[in-house]
C-alpha cells in the first residue's frame, strides 16, 4: 500500500496562528466620554492587557454612545451595532 494511504490525515495548522485580545462591544460603554477608542485607551482602562498586542471587537451587548473604535479585527454584528450607534469601526493595520 502507497505511503500517502498508510499515514494518518491531519488538518492544516498555522505555524503563525494570530491571536487577538477580545472586547465585547457592551464594555465599550465603560469608557465614558471618549468619542475615539483607540487600544491604547482601551489598555488604560483595563480592558485589555497589552496596546502592543491585535485587539478584535465583538458583538456581544448594546453600546448606547456614538463611537469611533479603532481596533485590528470586528466581527460583523459589532459592526452593525457601532453603525446602530452612530459611530464608526475603523480597522487598523
Amino acid at each position: 500500500m502507497p505511503l500517502q494511504r498508510r499515514l494518518p490525515k491531519r488538518g492544516f495548522k498555522s505555524l503563525s496562528p494570530a491571536t487577538y485580545q477580545v472586547v465585547n462591544v457592551g464594555e465599550l460603554n465603560r469608557c465614558g466620554g471618549d468619542q475615539s477608542i483607540t487600544p491604547q485607551i482601551l489598555a488604560e482602562r483595563g480592558l485589555v492587557r497589552k496596546a502592543s498586542l491585535p485587539v478584535k471587537i465583538l458583538g456581544a451587548g448594546i453600546l448606547t454612545q456614538a463611537l469611533e473604535v479603532q481596533a485590528q479585527a470586528f466581527s460583523l454584528t459589532a459592526t452593525e451595532k457601532i453603525r446602530q450607534a452612530g459611530g464608526k469601526a475603523i480597522i487598523l493595520s
